[in-house]
């Protein structure tokens, strides 16, 4: 498993070592130790997965404290582009974003710790997405970004995506107020 950092301090790309044969394929998805060899000492407490049509941007979400939710998050079929946006008030990077394409090809995996808001726009058809996370979610914790504020300059390559009323209706970054 090779771990690549990112240009924002935190966010990290997890690329397993595959191994294929005629059989089809095996890679490790997870290893707590590499994890803590990597600084990343969390447990994590709740799997989640999401089937979308292409088109569909889900995000961008994040949990408030105490709630607040660092996740590992792939592509177990189809593709998608996922975004981390720095919500982290101290941190350098505040209100940049950090873009990547996530398939079932590349089997690429993304950690996203706790003080970002995270979305994902699905460039395939039935795109399975998974993702594992450090706390549970906690409805009255949650928040919401608009997915394409301009202050946030983020390049999803798509006019008119297929959101939800929450998606559509999110914060403003100018008058968001982060809790991190």
């Amino acid at each position: 498993m090779e771990i690549i950092k990112t240009p924002i301090e935190g966010l990290l790309i997890i690329q397993p070592k595959v191994f294929e044969d005629a059989r089809g394929y095996f890679y490790e998805s997870y290893n707590k130790q590499v994890f803590i060899n990597n600084n990343i000492d969390v447990d994590f407490v709740q799997d989640n997965q999401s089937l979308s049509q292409a088109g569909v941007l889900r995000g961008l979400h994040f949990q408030n404290p105490p709630y607040a939710q660092g996740k590992l998050v792939r592509v177990l079929k189809g593709s998608v582009l996922d975004v981390a946006v720095d919500i982290r008030t101290n941190s350098p990077t505040y209100g940049q974003n950090f873009t990547i394409e996530l398939n079932e090809t590349n089997k690429t995996m993304f950690w996203i710790p706790a003080g970002f808001a995270h979305g994902f726009l699905t460039l395939a058809d039935n795109t399975i997405f998974s993702y594992k996370c450090t706390n549970y979610y906690n409805k009255a914790s949650e928040g919401c970004i608009l997915w394409n504020d301009s202050d946030l300059k983020i390049s999803w390559n798509i006019t008119n995506p297929v959101l939800s009323d929450k998606d559509r209706e999110g914060t403003v970054f100018k008058s968001f107020k982060s809790n991190f």
